[in-house]
């Protein structure tokens, strides 16, 4: 649970260090809304760059900024629509874009959700601990960017075989960047670090692990699933029906909006994806992948399986190989001669890795169930292809030019995507993938055998009473706000 007892004390230092710094908070509200930001803010953010170190870009950790590099107002969540040219199937499938949050990716979001509760109830202190934010990749990049507008110090922490571009990044914002062996699978590794971490510097850190953080669920649930929703209700005419939503597991925190959005269209699914190359879900497996981003080898904590309806794997070459289609020159001709409108092809470099890892998955939803024109596929893209450049320079180096038969290999591909390696879940099978959380989390990480049960015997009320925090959460940030501002 996320606990909101008060340290006055130490709360009344926070709220002076924030007073000196300059530092406001956004409520979940304005997230959602943030036509409720007061005018003297969105003003100030006219002449802030998105991805600035200043603090009153806190309240640009929303889907709903306007799509520019400096100085954007608020409008409606930022998504786009991937039309059948490039799916191969008749269902429209629709997803929130994650570019245009501060960093460039909607981890941002996941990291406030985190720290926020302990800031504003004083178990956290901004002005001796340094936050530790483990991850296998955009999720550390939130922590350091957040942790440097909460004017703190932070020490990220991601596999080592990461992009280059997020070690050059957070080398400029974190105070400390601790690479661990291996790659995005794992996360073991990332773990033991903590622990690591724990023994050696006791009270100088706190630890904010989004794979068992309950605030990363919550703000994905009241943020991302809002703004989902807001999109649907955008886009839906009368017969079409929400099929589902697919999304990569990783930390599981993304899938909270699913739980959202299964209150709103009960009939819908929720799939999990995963690579096939590590299929922990699918098949209590393990290996090595290059869908950069998706931690693997074990279940979240708060991964609430008995509202996830779907296992989905997808092969990491089809991702790689889609990846180029999608960004190389010769790619875009093809696709355009496939009749892809410019309009879209401009817009295709808003998929990074994972993103694309998602549509793939998608595309094996709509296929599997059969679906039709009415029907309605979501995802997310987490990230763009900004963060993934030198990925492409390592293919061009390896493989060389990417010409005009390349691409109709991999859209061929693509056409051809099947629907193997899939798995609906009825009730023994989500009970599998929930069983599992023991080993990490029971055996090796010291968590309660209750609330492990709890989650899974009684998880109406477990994750209903997480999910019914968001107003008393608000209500602290203000008082907090209104502190510092006094």
């Amino acid at each position: 649970m996320i606990d909101l007892t008060l340290h006055e004390a130490q709360l009344k230092k926070t709220v002076r260090r924030c007073k000196e710094r300059n530092i406001v908070l956004p409520t979940f509200a304005q997230m959602k809304n943030p036509e409720l930001i007061p005018d003297k803010y969105k003003k100030e953010l006219r002449s802030i760059g998105l991805w600035d170190i200043h603090p009153r870009n806190l309240f640009r950790i929303t889907w709903k900024n306007e799509p520019t590099a400096q100085g954007g107002g608020f409008g409606a969540p930022n998504f786009m629509e991937i039309p059948s040219e490039i799916t191969g199937v008749k269902a429209r499938i629709f997803a929130l874009v994650g570019k245009w949050f501060p960093t460039g990716a909607h981890k941002v979001g996941a990291t406030y959700g985190c720290i926020v509760p302990r800031l504003i109830t004083g178990q956290f202190d901004p002005t001796t601990q340094k936050a530790v934010w483990p991850s296998t990749g955009n999720y550390c990049r939130g922590g350091a960017y957040n942790s440097a507008l909460l004017a703190c110090e932070s020490i990220a922490i991601l596999p080592e075989e990461m992009s280059q571009e997020r070690f050059e990044w957070l080398s400029r914002v974190a105070g400390e960047v601790i690479p661990t062996p291996g790659c995005e699978s794992n996360v073991k590794e990332i773990f033991d670090k903590c622990w690591e971490l724990r023994n050696t510097r006791g009270d100088d850190i706190m630890i904010f692990n989004q794979f068992d953080e309950p605030g990363n669920h919550l703000w994905h649930y009241e943020v991302t699933g809002n703004a989902m929703l807001e999109v649907l209700n955008g886009i839906m005419k009368q017969g079409d029906n929400v099929a589902g939503i697919v999304l990569s597991s990783g930390s599981a925190g993304t899938l909270g909006c699913g739980d959202f959005l299964k209150e709103k269209f009960p009939a819908m699914k929720v799939a999990a994806a995963e690579a096939l190359q590590c299929p922990t879900l699918l098949n209590n497996g393990f290996g090595g992948h290059r869908i950069e981003g998706i931690g693997d080898k074990h279940v979240p904590w708060i991964h609430n399986a008995r509202e996830t309806d779907m296992v989905i794997a997808v092969d990491d070459e089809a991702t790689i190989r889609m990846m180029r289609l999608l960004n190389e020159p010769a790619g875009h001709d093809y696709l355009r001669g496939c009749g892809v409108s410019d309009a879209v092809i401009r817009q295709l470099d808003l998929l990074g890795i994972s993103s694309i890892g998602n549509l793939i998955a998608a595309i094996k939803f709509a296929k599997y169930y059969e679906l039709g024109e009415n029907d309605i596929v979501t995802t997310v893209f987490t990230d763009s292809m900004e963060l993934y450049s030198s990925r492409l320079r390592d293919l061009r180096e390896k493989y060389g030019a990417y010409t005009r038969e390349n691409a109709v290999r991999d859209y061929e591909m693509v056409a051809n995507t099947a629907i193997d390696n899939m798995l609906e879940l009825d009730y023994y099978a989500r009970k599998r993938i929930h069983n599992l959380k023991y080993y990490t989390w029971i055996e090796q990480q010291g968590k309660d055998l209750k609330e492990l049960n709890a989650q899974w015997y009684d998880h109406k009320e477990y994750w209903g009473s997480i999910h019914a925090m968001t107003s008393r959460i608000d209500e602290l940030i203000n008082a907090f706000n209104e502190k510092v501002l006094s």
